[in-house]
């Protein structure tokens, strides 16, 4: 997929894999739209991007935030092309060991934030007859795994709505892509 001046949204991209991911696109001429919690950290990885490349500061677990910073970019940047849902956390350990605040974080931006985002562009993509969204869930999300309860809950619902989303959108020209990283 050619992907010079597309424009590219990256949630989670202020480290790891989704400030890797915004390197790789901005290399290939795409304009990065980085997304995450922390403005210092889509700072420094926009500092090491090439092309041009905008940050926003967003929660994805909060729906008010997120419908507002995607209209912020399609009516400050333009109509988004792709959509990287990359944003993701994780706490390990027993099952009655993970704190009630563990359990919402990995349920809200895990699940919640992947179908959250995935609604802020849908329409708009739907109007174009034209998008790709790229989940990055985990092998988490394919088979249980010691220590990873309601983190695999997560990534297993992410997983569900990901493959029923491209059911959902086989008969139109938008594209789905679910990438199961290894652990």
């Amino acid at each position: 997929m050619l992907v010079e001046n597309k424009i590219v949204v990256i949630t989670g991209a202020g480290s790891g894999l989704g400030a890797s991911l915004a390197k790789k696109y901005s290399e290939l001429g795409a304009c990065v739209v980085l997304l995450g919690r922390t403005k210092e950290k889509l700072m420094r990885t926009a500092k090491a991007l090439k092309n041009t490349n905008f940050i926003y500061e967003v929660d994805v677990s909060v729906n008010e935030e997120v419908e507002k910073v995607f209209e912020a970019i399609n009516k400050e940047i333009g109509d988004i092309d792709i959509l990287i849902n990359n944003a993701g956390v994780g706490s390990f350990d027993f099952v009655e060991d993970i704190d009630e605040k563990s359990i919402h974080d990995m349920i809200d931006i895990n699940l919640k934030g992947t179908i959250f985002c995935t609604q802020a562009v849908l329409k708009q993509m739907k109007m174009r007859n034209h998008g790709y969204i790229i989940n990055i869930i985990s092998k988490s999300g394919k088979r249980p795994k010691m220590h990873e309860s309601v983190y695999c809950a997560s990534k297993f619902g992410m997983r569900g709505f990901a493959e029923t989303l491209a059911i959902e959108l086989e008969d139109t020209p938008i594209r789905v892509t679910n990438v199961y990283m290894g652990n």
